[in-house]
């Protein structure tokens, strides 16, 4: 194929031709992040092909576009400038700031329509890449079904400002989230702590905020400045050492990779003087359940110390150490994190579940308790525990009061146990039940369920999870006169109703696993009077 073959193809490739002949080609060019010579040179060659150049630009009348492209741009090229009528300030549009920019973007397209519609090729300009946050995807949503269309990708923000900073972004299974830093503080946090890479863009007059949020997610101290990348005026840094007043918009965030540097060079992960024990749930399955705080802790975290089966569902990341135990060792384990931690290290505890509900908090903060690490900094993250999961699977059982106990009599006597659950149960409380049995515990569930009929109708719900969020995930809901305490294992939650509680069968399936005609279960916010 002839290079003029091959170019005509290209033009093609975003939608269908426009009405008659004499129909004339969009082009969207990235023109890199400012440094003419980033350029590429497709984007050389359709600008030396254009009919009309097109750029946009704020009410002063200056573009940046125009500025990069300046060099190919000849004396007979038709230029159109589409000025923005505002940029950050207010409008007394009726549609306000988004209807005033509604209204400029179909004016502008509709002006390049008329070129287009001459038989005229139009290359709009745009800094970086066309379709990365820049103006011209405006123009291509109201034009690129109408016109045959081509998109010149460009060099983005975000790769120059890597480049210029000489840091990784991403390696490996690392994630990179790019932001804009007009999001709200706490919408800014929850996504700087559930990434592990991050460009944080649009900065400006967003930047107290943003470096507000990159505090209350720890990661301050690790976030770098990148002003005006390969421009005149180009300023790089440390995030903590810049004026907030001196900001452009023109500037991104970078936390840059993780992963450990090569042999030879500073580790990645210094040793801090104070360190920090962060105790939290991974929910009852897998990433999935993990909320953002959660996801940051892990990330920020230099080890993970935990019961091996729930260390295995936190993903492996380079540089991080992991310290896995059997379930038996709660308090040797929690003492081994505080050691970690008053040595500088941060430390992640993993727990299933919620982390404070029959889980590694308590164990954490009784011996953070003694006065060796009485300076040890101690969080507990929530997670999603195992009655609300096995409950929404099932509907909504715990929709009115209800009691949470444990059946283990591991660290407790069955004699407590069974008061408790007669006190509950005569109280006419739904009942969450951990731990109902295991391959040492095969008798409490029969007791408990003979207990309970003391109480409670033979027809009352019973909800049977098992593995919730994991490969044998299974929810049943059986007559409590009915349930095989043989059938219930440590991987398995029971909720036994009240007696209000009702289990009503529907049609079609509402979540995985659910087939056509299951039952419901839910309890009345209401509860009858005397």
């Amino acid at each position: 194929m002839s290079a003029s073959a091959e170019r005509e193809s290209r033009t093609g490739t975003g939608t269908g031709a426009g009405p008659g002949t004499g129909t004339g080609r969009l082009y969207g060019v990235g023109l890199g992040p400012g440094d003419p010579s980033l350029i590429t040179v497709r984007a050389v060659e359709v600008i030396g092909e254009a009919d009309v150049v097109a750029y946009h630009s704020a009410r002063h009348g200056r573009s940046i576009a125009r500025r990069i492209a300046d060099r190919y741009i000849r004396p007979d090229h038709i230029e159109e400038r589409l000025m923005y009528p505002i940029t950050v300030e207010t409008t007394d549009h009726p549609g306000g700031y988004r209807g005033a920019l509604d209204d400029f973007y179909e004016e502008a397209s509709a002006r390049l329509a008329e070129h287009l519609d001459a038989g005229r090729t139009v290359a709009v300009l745009a800094e970086g890449d066309p379709l990365f946050y820049g103006s011209y995807q405006h123009m291509h949503k109201r034009l690129a079904h109408r016109y045959p269309t081509e998109v010149i990708p460009g060099v983005t923000s975000i790769s120059a400002a890597a480049a210029r900073l000489g840091e990784p972004l991403v390696e490996a299974e690392e994630v990179l989230t790019v932001i804009p830093g007009t999001l709200p503080e706490e919408e800014l946090t929850a996504r700087l702590a559930s990434t592990d890479s991050a460009v944080v863009m649009k900065l400006g007059r967003t930047f107290p905020t943003v470096r507000r949020a990159l505090e209350r997610t720890g990661r301050l101290e690790d976030a770098r400045y990148v002003e005006r990348a390969t421009m005149d005026g180009e300023r790089t840094g440390a995030l903590t050492d810049i004026d907030p007043d001196s900001v452009p918009y023109f500037s991104v965030a970078v936390l840059p990779s993780k992963v450990a540097v090569l042999p030879g060079q500073a580790p990645a992960r210094t040793p801090r003087v104070r360190g920090e024990v962060v105790v939290v749930g991974t929910g009852p399955a897998g990433p999935l359940w993990l909320t953002p705080e959660t996801r940051g802790a892990l990330a920020a975290a230099d080890d993970l110390v935990g019961y091996t089966t729930y260390l295995d569902r936190v993903p492996q990341r380079p540089g991080q150490r992991r310290h896995g135990s059997d379930n038996k060792v709660e308090s040797e384990r929690a003492e081994f994190a505080l050691d970690l931690a008053r040595r500088g290290h941060r430390v992640a505890v993993i727990s299933g579940g919620d982390p404070g509900v029959f889980a590694m908090a308590t164990a954490v903060l009784e011996v953070a308790a003694q006065d060796a690490y009485a300076d040890v900094p101690v969080r507990v993250l929530p997670g999603v525990t195992a009655a609300n999961a096995v409950a929404a699977r099932a509907g909504a059982p715990l929709g009115h009061d209800y009691a949470t106990l444990s059946l283990s009599d591991r660290l407790k006597p069955w004699e407590v146990i069974a008061e408790r659950l007669a006190a509950a149960a005569a109280a006419d409380l739904v009942l969450a039940l951990y731990n109902p049995g295991s391959r040492s515990r095969t008798w409490q569930v029969g007791k408990a369920k003979e207990l309970l009929l003391e109480h409670r109708a033979p027809d009352t719900p019973v909800v049977v999870g098992r593995d919730i969020g994991g490969p044998g995930e299974s929810v049943r809901v059986v007559r409590l006169a009915d349930l095989v305490p043989e059938e219930v294992d440590m991987r398995t939650l029971l909720i036994v109703g009240s007696s209000q509680t009702r289990a009503v069968g529907r049609d079609g399936g509402t979540h995985a696993g659910e087939s056509e005609g299951e039952q419901v279960v839910w309890t009345p916010r209401r509860y009858p009077e005397a």
